[in-house]
């Protein structure tokens, strides 16, 4: 059996549990022959994620952004598995969230309720739509 070499690490705080600021990561260690480097080093957005925004990014990934297998491995459903995507893409900063543009456009209630009723749309998409 291998042993998984950062099995004991564990995940590092994103933002200051004190003042909510974000955190640097200032130290750098070898385990092998214990030098240590101090100083301001540049941080990697993924590497704050945790363990269930890992998993999304890793299975988008692995998946080459098959959102149906997205879906699929979380249990969840097709319109929360693009939320929880969407969402994940907020955290990193890849989606801009402030712009008009990309705001949402008017749900057609009726629409939505025929389409269910026509067996076009299941109820966890319909129930993505309306709320």
């Amino acid at each position: 059996m291998v042993s998984d070499p950062h099995r004991h690490l564990h995940q590092p705080p994103g933002d200051c549990p004190v003042c909510g600021a974000e955190l640097h990561v200032t130290r750098l260690g070898c385990e092998s022959c214990g030098t240590e480097l101090s100083g301001r080093f540049a941080s990697c957005a993924y590497c704050s994620l945790d363990a269930q925004d890992q998993k999304i990014l890793g299975t988008f990934l692995v998946s080459r952004g098959n959102m149906r297998e997205l879906a699929r491995e979380l249990g969840v459903s097709y319109p929360t598995a693009r939320q929880r995507f969407a969402e994940l893409l907020q955290r990193l900063g890849l989606e801009d969230t402030g712009d008009a543009a990309a705001a949402p456009a008017e749900v057609d209630r009726e629409a939505v309720l025929r389409k269910l009723a026509a067996g076009e749309l299941d109820l966890d998409q319909a129930t993505a739509l309306l709320s």
